[in-house]
Protein backbone atom coordinates (compact mmCIF):
# COMPACT_ATOMS: atom_id res chain seq x y z
CA UNK A 1 0.00 0.00 0.00
CA UNK A 2 1.33 3.43 -0.90
CA UNK A 3 1.19 6.39 1.45
CA UNK A 4 -2.10 7.66 0.05
CA UNK A 5 -3.74 4.24 0.37
CA UNK A 6 -2.61 3.99 4.00
CA UNK A 7 -4.06 7.42 4.69
CA UNK A 8 -7.41 6.45 3.16
CA UNK A 9 -7.43 3.19 5.12
CA UNK A 10 -6.77 5.00 8.41
CA UNK A 11 -9.37 7.68 7.70
CA UNK A 12 -12.01 5.08 6.89
CA UNK A 13 -11.19 3.04 9.98
CA UNK A 14 -11.36 6.14 12.17
CA UNK A 15 -14.77 6.94 10.69
CA UNK A 16 -15.93 3.43 11.62
CA UNK A 17 -14.65 3.91 15.18
CA UNK A 18 -16.49 7.21 15.47
CA UNK A 19 -19.81 5.74 14.37
CA UNK A 20 -19.54 2.80 16.81
CA UNK A 21 -17.70 4.39 19.75
CA UNK A 22 -20.88 5.58 21.46
CA UNK A 23 -21.71 1.95 22.31
CA UNK A 24 -18.81 2.06 24.82
CA UNK A 25 -19.71 4.57 27.50
CA UNK A 26 -16.29 4.70 29.16
CA UNK A 27 -13.00 5.71 27.57
CA UNK A 28 -11.18 2.52 28.60
CA UNK A 29 -13.39 -0.01 26.73
CA UNK A 30 -13.65 2.39 23.79
CA UNK A 31 -9.87 2.42 23.44
CA UNK A 32 -9.63 -1.33 23.91
CA UNK A 33 -12.24 -1.84 21.17
CA UNK A 34 -10.05 0.16 18.82
CA UNK A 35 -6.99 -1.87 19.83
CA UNK A 36 -8.89 -5.10 19.28
CA UNK A 37 -10.19 -4.16 15.83
CA UNK A 38 -6.78 -2.89 14.72
CA UNK A 39 -5.25 -6.16 15.88
CA UNK A 40 -7.84 -8.24 14.03
CA UNK A 41 -7.04 -6.27 10.87
CA UNK A 42 -3.29 -6.22 11.48
CA UNK A 43 -0.44 -8.58 10.53
CA UNK A 44 -0.83 -10.76 13.63
CA UNK A 45 0.11 -14.43 13.20
CA UNK A 46 -2.61 -15.88 15.41
CA UNK A 47 -5.16 -13.42 16.68
CA UNK A 48 -5.49 -14.66 20.24
CA UNK A 49 -5.33 -12.61 23.43
CA UNK A 50 -1.56 -12.55 23.89
CA UNK A 51 -0.67 -11.72 20.29
CA UNK A 52 -3.38 -9.07 19.96
CA UNK A 53 -2.16 -7.51 23.22
CA UNK A 54 1.44 -7.52 22.00
CA UNK A 55 0.39 -5.88 18.72
CA UNK A 56 -1.45 -3.19 20.70
CA UNK A 57 1.57 -2.57 22.94
CA UNK A 58 0.05 -4.07 26.11
CA UNK A 59 2.18 -6.02 28.58
CA UNK A 60 -0.54 -8.63 29.15
CA UNK A 61 -3.88 -9.54 27.50
CA UNK A 62 -5.82 -8.58 30.63
CA UNK A 63 -7.33 -5.39 29.23
CA UNK A 64 -8.47 -7.05 26.01
CA UNK A 65 -9.90 -9.98 27.97
CA UNK A 66 -11.77 -7.49 30.14
CA UNK A 67 -13.25 -5.97 26.98
CA UNK A 68 -14.67 -9.37 26.05
CA UNK A 69 -15.73 -10.63 29.45
CA UNK A 70 -16.19 -7.84 31.97
CA UNK A 71 -16.69 -4.42 30.38
CA UNK A 72 -20.19 -2.98 30.12
CA UNK A 73 -21.32 -2.87 26.49
CA UNK A 74 -23.94 -4.62 24.37
CA UNK A 75 -22.78 -6.73 21.42
CA UNK A 76 -26.27 -6.62 19.90
CA UNK A 77 -26.17 -2.83 19.76
CA UNK A 78 -22.82 -3.02 17.98
CA UNK A 79 -24.34 -5.54 15.56
CA UNK A 80 -27.06 -2.99 14.80
CA UNK A 81 -24.36 -0.42 13.97
CA UNK A 82 -22.67 -3.01 11.75
CA UNK A 83 -25.90 -3.54 9.79
CA UNK A 84 -26.31 0.21 9.31
CA UNK A 85 -22.71 0.41 8.08
CA UNK A 86 -23.12 -2.45 5.60
CA UNK A 87 -26.46 -1.08 4.37
CA UNK A 88 -24.91 2.33 3.74
CA UNK A 89 -21.72 1.13 2.05
CA UNK A 90 -22.73 -2.13 0.32
CA UNK A 91 -26.53 -1.97 0.15
CA UNK A 92 -28.48 -2.40 -3.08
CA UNK A 93 -32.25 -2.85 -3.58
CA UNK A 94 -31.71 -6.40 -4.85
CA UNK A 95 -29.67 -7.43 -1.80
CA UNK A 96 -29.50 -11.10 -0.80
CA UNK A 97 -29.49 -12.44 2.75
CA UNK A 98 -27.64 -15.77 3.06
CA UNK A 99 -28.07 -18.16 6.00
CA UNK A 100 -25.57 -20.80 7.08
CA UNK A 101 -23.66 -22.15 10.06
CA UNK A 102 -20.00 -22.82 10.70
CA UNK A 103 -18.11 -24.78 13.33
CA UNK A 104 -15.40 -23.70 15.78
CA UNK A 105 -13.26 -26.58 17.05
CA UNK A 106 -12.79 -26.46 20.83
CA UNK A 107 -11.29 -28.58 23.58
CA UNK A 108 -12.96 -29.33 26.88
CA UNK A 109 -16.59 -29.20 27.96
CA UNK A 110 -17.05 -25.79 29.60
CA UNK A 111 -17.13 -23.40 26.61
CA UNK A 112 -20.69 -22.25 25.96
CA UNK A 113 -22.53 -24.64 23.63
CA UNK A 114 -19.58 -26.97 23.07
CA UNK A 115 -20.10 -30.69 22.61
CA UNK A 116 -19.40 -33.41 20.09
CA UNK A 117 -21.60 -32.53 17.16
CA UNK A 118 -21.44 -32.54 13.39
CA UNK A 119 -19.49 -29.65 11.91
CA UNK A 120 -19.83 -28.94 8.23
CA UNK A 121 -16.57 -27.00 8.48
CA UNK A 122 -14.68 -30.13 9.58
CA UNK A 123 -16.89 -32.48 7.57
CA UNK A 124 -17.31 -34.81 10.54
CA UNK A 125 -18.43 -34.99 14.18
CA UNK A 126 -16.05 -33.02 16.38
CA UNK A 127 -15.95 -31.33 19.77
CA UNK A 128 -16.97 -27.85 18.69
CA UNK A 129 -19.23 -24.86 18.95
CA UNK A 130 -21.64 -24.04 16.12
CA UNK A 131 -22.49 -20.49 15.12
CA UNK A 132 -25.44 -19.68 12.87
CA UNK A 133 -24.79 -16.63 10.68
CA UNK A 134 -26.45 -14.31 8.20
CA UNK A 135 -24.44 -12.67 5.42
CA UNK A 136 -25.52 -9.83 3.16
CA UNK A 137 -24.44 -9.85 -0.50
CA UNK A 138 -24.79 -7.51 -3.45
CA UNK A 139 -22.79 -6.85 -6.59
CA UNK A 140 -20.71 -4.42 -4.48
CA UNK A 141 -19.56 -6.94 -1.89
CA UNK A 142 -20.58 -9.30 0.91
CA UNK A 143 -20.30 -9.19 4.69
CA UNK A 144 -21.47 -11.11 7.75
CA UNK A 145 -24.25 -9.13 9.43
CA UNK A 146 -25.68 -11.31 12.23
CA UNK A 147 -24.84 -14.31 14.40
CA UNK A 148 -26.25 -16.64 17.04
CA UNK A 149 -24.56 -19.35 19.09
CA UNK A 150 -26.34 -22.69 18.70
CA UNK A 151 -27.09 -24.32 22.06
CA UNK A 152 -27.58 -28.11 21.82
CA UNK A 153 -30.50 -29.50 23.80
CA UNK A 154 -28.10 -31.02 26.35
CA UNK A 155 -26.98 -27.48 27.15
CA UNK A 156 -30.38 -25.80 27.07
CA UNK A 157 -31.81 -28.38 29.48
CA UNK A 158 -28.96 -27.94 31.99
CA UNK A 159 -29.56 -24.52 33.53
CA UNK A 160 -26.70 -24.85 36.04
CA UNK A 161 -24.29 -25.43 33.18
CA UNK A 162 -25.78 -22.49 31.28
CA UNK A 163 -25.44 -20.25 34.32
CA UNK A 164 -21.77 -21.18 34.71
CA UNK A 165 -21.17 -20.20 31.07
CA UNK A 166 -23.14 -16.93 31.55
CA UNK A 167 -25.81 -17.95 29.05
CA UNK A 168 -28.89 -15.71 29.52
CA UNK A 169 -31.86 -17.34 31.22
CA UNK A 170 -34.09 -16.48 28.27
CA UNK A 171 -31.96 -18.56 25.89
CA UNK A 172 -33.97 -21.75 25.51
CA UNK A 173 -33.32 -24.51 23.01
CA UNK A 174 -33.80 -23.39 19.41
CA UNK A 175 -33.04 -25.28 16.23
CA UNK A 176 -30.66 -23.77 13.71
CA UNK A 177 -33.54 -22.85 11.35
CA UNK A 178 -35.28 -21.19 14.32
CA UNK A 179 -32.18 -19.10 14.94
CA UNK A 180 -32.07 -18.27 11.24
CA UNK A 181 -35.71 -17.10 11.34
CA UNK A 182 -34.86 -14.77 14.22
CA UNK A 183 -32.00 -13.26 12.24
CA UNK A 184 -34.16 -12.84 9.13
CA UNK A 185 -36.73 -10.89 11.15
CA UNK A 186 -33.97 -8.68 12.59
CA UNK A 187 -32.56 -8.08 9.11
CA UNK A 188 -36.00 -7.08 7.80
CA UNK A 189 -36.28 -4.55 10.63
CA UNK A 190 -32.78 -3.19 9.88
CA UNK A 191 -31.83 -0.69 7.15
CA UNK A 192 -30.45 -3.53 4.99
CA UNK A 193 -32.31 -3.50 1.65
CA UNK A 194 -33.20 -7.17 1.13
CA UNK A 195 -35.09 -8.74 -1.77
CA UNK A 196 -33.97 -12.38 -1.51
CA UNK A 197 -32.98 -15.06 0.97
CA UNK A 198 -30.96 -18.16 0.13
CA UNK A 199 -29.56 -21.05 2.19
CA UNK A 200 -28.53 -24.68 1.97
CA UNK A 201 -30.85 -27.65 2.45
CA UNK A 202 -30.49 -27.71 6.25
CA UNK A 203 -32.52 -24.50 6.25
CA UNK A 204 -34.46 -24.85 3.00
CA UNK A 205 -36.21 -28.04 4.11
CA UNK A 206 -37.79 -26.19 7.07
CA UNK A 207 -41.30 -25.31 5.87
CA UNK A 208 -41.84 -22.83 8.71
CA UNK A 209 -38.91 -20.77 7.46
CA UNK A 210 -40.22 -20.83 3.91
CA UNK A 211 -43.69 -19.84 5.05
CA UNK A 212 -42.35 -16.97 7.15
CA UNK A 213 -40.43 -15.62 4.16
CA UNK A 214 -43.54 -15.77 2.01
CA UNK A 215 -45.56 -13.94 4.65
CA UNK A 216 -42.97 -11.15 4.79
CA UNK A 217 -42.91 -10.85 0.99
CA UNK A 218 -39.25 -11.80 0.57
CA UNK A 219 -38.25 -13.91 -2.40
CA UNK A 220 -36.18 -16.99 -1.75
CA UNK A 221 -34.19 -19.71 -3.50
CA UNK A 222 -33.52 -22.42 -0.91
CA UNK A 223 -31.73 -25.72 -1.44
CA UNK A 224 -33.70 -28.79 -0.34
CA UNK A 225 -32.89 -32.51 -0.04
CA UNK A 226 -33.81 -34.87 -2.87
CA UNK A 227 -36.56 -36.34 -0.68
CA UNK A 228 -38.32 -32.96 -0.41
CA UNK A 229 -42.04 -33.26 -1.12
CA UNK A 230 -43.51 -30.90 -3.70
CA UNK A 231 -47.29 -30.40 -3.33
CA UNK A 232 -49.24 -32.30 -6.03
CA UNK A 233 -45.99 -33.67 -7.53
CA UNK A 234 -44.37 -35.89 -4.87
CA UNK A 235 -40.62 -36.09 -4.29
CA UNK A 236 -38.63 -33.38 -5.99
CA UNK A 237 -36.04 -35.81 -7.39
CA UNK A 238 -38.80 -37.92 -8.97
CA UNK A 239 -40.31 -34.76 -10.43
CA UNK A 240 -37.11 -33.87 -12.30
CA UNK A 241 -36.48 -37.47 -13.35
CA UNK A 242 -39.49 -36.98 -15.61
CA UNK A 243 -38.11 -33.76 -17.12
CA UNK A 244 -37.48 -33.98 -20.90
CA UNK A 245 -33.97 -33.40 -22.18
CA UNK A 246 -34.89 -30.01 -23.60
CA UNK A 247 -35.92 -28.82 -20.11
CA UNK A 248 -32.24 -28.78 -19.09
CA UNK A 249 -30.36 -25.68 -20.19
CA UNK A 250 -26.78 -24.57 -19.64
CA UNK A 251 -26.72 -21.57 -17.34
CA UNK A 252 -24.09 -19.83 -15.23
CA UNK A 253 -24.85 -19.20 -11.56
CA UNK A 254 -21.93 -16.80 -11.16
CA UNK A 255 -18.19 -16.62 -11.59
CA UNK A 256 -15.80 -18.84 -9.67
CA UNK A 257 -12.03 -18.94 -9.43
CA UNK A 258 -11.89 -20.66 -12.83
CA UNK A 259 -14.54 -18.59 -14.56
CA UNK A 260 -18.32 -18.98 -14.84
CA UNK A 261 -19.87 -21.80 -12.79
CA UNK A 262 -21.92 -23.48 -15.50
CA UNK A 263 -24.43 -26.26 -14.87
CA UNK A 264 -27.49 -27.71 -16.52
CA UNK A 265 -30.57 -26.18 -14.90
CA UNK A 266 -34.24 -27.14 -15.11
CA UNK A 267 -37.08 -25.11 -13.61
CA UNK A 268 -40.77 -25.75 -13.16
CA UNK A 269 -43.47 -23.32 -12.04
CA UNK A 270 -45.53 -24.85 -9.25
CA UNK A 271 -48.26 -22.48 -8.07
CA UNK A 272 -49.09 -18.79 -8.01
CA UNK A 273 -49.59 -17.11 -4.64
CA UNK A 274 -52.35 -14.60 -4.11
CA UNK A 275 -51.54 -11.45 -2.21
CA UNK A 276 -53.06 -10.78 1.19
CA UNK A 277 -55.83 -8.57 -0.24
CA UNK A 278 -57.15 -11.40 -2.35
CA UNK A 279 -56.44 -9.61 -5.62
CA UNK A 280 -54.37 -10.84 -8.57
CA UNK A 281 -51.53 -13.29 -7.83
CA UNK A 282 -48.26 -11.48 -7.18
CA UNK A 283 -45.78 -14.32 -6.62
CA UNK A 284 -44.87 -17.67 -8.07
CA UNK A 285 -43.47 -20.82 -6.49
CA UNK A 286 -40.81 -22.73 -8.40
CA UNK A 287 -38.92 -26.01 -8.22
CA UNK A 288 -35.39 -25.97 -9.65
CA UNK A 289 -32.67 -28.54 -10.23
CA UNK A 290 -28.96 -28.02 -10.89
CA UNK A 291 -27.12 -30.86 -12.63
CA UNK A 292 -23.37 -31.17 -13.04
CA UNK A 293 -22.32 -31.19 -16.69
CA UNK A 294 -19.41 -33.58 -16.15
CA UNK A 295 -21.15 -35.73 -13.52
CA UNK A 296 -24.84 -35.78 -14.46
CA UNK A 297 -25.75 -38.00 -11.52
CA UNK A 298 -24.88 -35.10 -9.18
CA UNK A 299 -28.06 -33.04 -8.91
CA UNK A 300 -29.00 -30.36 -6.35
CA UNK A 301 -32.59 -29.27 -5.81
CA UNK A 302 -34.21 -25.98 -4.82
CA UNK A 303 -37.57 -24.50 -3.93
CA UNK A 304 -38.08 -20.86 -4.88
CA UNK A 305 -40.60 -18.09 -4.29
CA UNK A 306 -40.43 -15.04 -6.54
CA UNK A 307 -42.48 -12.10 -7.83
CA UNK A 308 -44.34 -12.79 -11.06
CA UNK A 309 -42.14 -12.05 -14.04
CA UNK A 310 -38.89 -13.15 -12.36
CA UNK A 311 -36.71 -14.92 -14.92
CA UNK A 312 -35.08 -18.29 -14.46
CA UNK A 313 -31.71 -16.57 -14.96
CA UNK A 314 -32.43 -14.40 -11.92
CA UNK A 315 -33.37 -17.41 -9.78
CA UNK A 316 -30.18 -19.18 -10.85
CA UNK A 317 -28.11 -16.12 -9.94
CA UNK A 318 -29.68 -15.98 -6.46
CA UNK A 319 -29.00 -19.68 -5.96
CA UNK A 320 -25.37 -19.14 -6.94
CA UNK A 321 -24.94 -16.36 -4.38
CA UNK A 322 -25.21 -18.88 -1.53
CA UNK A 323 -21.47 -19.48 -1.86
CA UNK A 324 -20.82 -15.87 -0.83
CA UNK A 325 -21.25 -16.78 2.83
CA UNK A 326 -18.63 -19.53 2.50
CA UNK A 327 -16.25 -16.93 1.10
CA UNK A 328 -17.15 -14.59 3.97
CA UNK A 329 -16.42 -17.33 6.53
CA UNK A 330 -13.08 -18.05 4.93
CA UNK A 331 -12.04 -14.41 4.80
CA UNK A 332 -13.29 -13.64 8.32
CA UNK A 333 -11.39 -16.61 9.74
CA UNK A 334 -8.19 -16.13 7.74
CA UNK A 335 -7.98 -12.34 7.90
CA UNK A 336 -10.00 -11.26 10.95
CA UNK A 337 -9.55 -14.05 13.50
CA UNK A 338 -13.22 -15.08 13.56
CA UNK A 339 -12.29 -18.52 14.90
CA UNK A 340 -9.18 -17.61 16.92
CA UNK A 341 -10.81 -16.57 20.17
CA UNK A 342 -9.91 -17.73 23.67
CA UNK A 343 -13.15 -17.20 25.55
CA UNK A 344 -15.44 -19.72 27.22
CA UNK A 345 -18.44 -17.68 28.26
CA UNK A 346 -21.41 -16.86 26.08
CA UNK A 347 -20.89 -13.11 26.43
CA UNK A 348 -17.26 -13.35 25.39
CA UNK A 349 -18.15 -15.42 22.33
CA UNK A 350 -20.82 -12.98 21.18
CA UNK A 351 -18.50 -10.01 21.66
CA UNK A 352 -15.50 -11.49 19.87
CA UNK A 353 -17.60 -12.73 16.97
CA UNK A 354 -19.29 -9.32 16.59
CA UNK A 355 -15.97 -7.47 16.64
CA UNK A 356 -14.52 -9.89 14.07
CA UNK A 357 -17.61 -9.37 11.89
CA UNK A 358 -17.13 -5.61 12.13
CA UNK A 359 -13.49 -5.98 11.04
CA UNK A 360 -14.57 -8.20 8.14
CA UNK A 361 -17.25 -5.70 7.07
CA UNK A 362 -14.58 -2.98 7.02
CA UNK A 363 -12.44 -5.11 4.68
CA UNK A 364 -15.46 -5.71 2.44
CA UNK A 365 -16.21 -1.99 2.25
CA UNK A 366 -12.59 -1.13 1.47
CA UNK A 367 -12.52 -3.77 -1.28
CA UNK A 368 -15.75 -2.39 -2.75
CA UNK A 369 -14.39 1.17 -2.69
CA UNK A 370 -11.17 0.04 -4.37
CA UNK A 371 -13.12 -1.81 -7.07
CA UNK A 372 -15.31 1.21 -7.76
CA UNK A 373 -12.28 3.51 -7.88
CA UNK A 374 -10.43 1.13 -10.18
CA UNK A 375 -13.41 0.89 -12.53
CA UNK A 376 -13.77 4.65 -12.69
CA UNK A 377 -10.07 5.09 -13.47
CA UNK A 378 -9.67 2.27 -16.00
CA UNK A 379 -12.93 2.56 -18.00
CA UNK A 380 -13.15 6.04 -19.58
CA UNK A 381 -16.59 7.48 -20.24
CA UNK A 382 -16.04 7.58 -24.00
CA UNK A 383 -15.76 3.77 -24.05
CA UNK A 384 -19.25 3.26 -22.68
CA UNK A 385 -21.97 2.48 -25.19
CA UNK A 386 -24.40 5.25 -26.24
CA UNK A 387 -27.06 2.53 -26.64
CA UNK A 388 -29.46 2.51 -23.70
CA UNK A 389 -32.60 0.47 -23.17
CA UNK A 390 -35.70 2.34 -22.03
CA UNK A 391 -38.75 0.16 -21.40
CA UNK A 392 -38.77 -2.41 -24.18
CA UNK A 393 -36.84 -0.51 -26.85
CA UNK A 394 -33.26 0.59 -27.47
CA UNK A 395 -32.53 4.31 -27.77
CA UNK A 396 -29.46 6.44 -28.28
CA UNK A 397 -28.51 8.31 -25.11
CA UNK A 398 -26.64 11.62 -25.04
CA UNK A 399 -25.71 11.08 -21.39
CA UNK A 400 -22.70 8.92 -20.48
CA UNK A 401 -23.72 5.69 -18.81
CA UNK A 402 -22.21 4.81 -15.42
CA UNK A 403 -19.07 2.69 -15.40
CA UNK A 404 -19.48 -0.17 -12.99
CA UNK A 405 -18.18 -3.65 -12.60
CA UNK A 406 -18.87 -6.56 -10.26
CA UNK A 407 -17.49 -6.62 -6.71
CA UNK A 408 -13.85 -7.56 -6.34
CA UNK A 409 -14.62 -9.93 -3.43
CA UNK A 410 -13.10 -13.35 -4.20
CA UNK A 411 -15.43 -15.81 -5.94
CA UNK A 412 -15.49 -19.47 -5.11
Amino acid sequence: MDERAVEIWNDQLEELFLRTGHRFRRVEPRRRMRDYIRGLLGPVGRKNGWQLAEYAGHRTPDRLQRLLNGARWDADELRDDLQHYVAERLGEPDGILILDDTGFLKKGTTSAGVQRQYSGTAGRTENCQIGVFAAYATTRGRALVDRELYLPKSWADDRDRCQAAHIPDERAFATKPDLAKTMVLRAIASPLPIAWVTADSAYGQEWRLRRMLEETGLGYVLAVPKSQQVPHFGRIDHLFTQAPDEAWERRSCGDGTKGPRIYHWAALQITSIEDFDGEMPTHQRWALARRSINKPDQIAYYLAYAPLGTTIEHLVRVAGMRWAIEEAFQTAKNECGLDQYEVRRYTGWMRHITLAMLAHAFLAVMAADAAAKGAAETVPAWRTSPWQKFGGSWQLSTQPSPCTRPSSAPAR
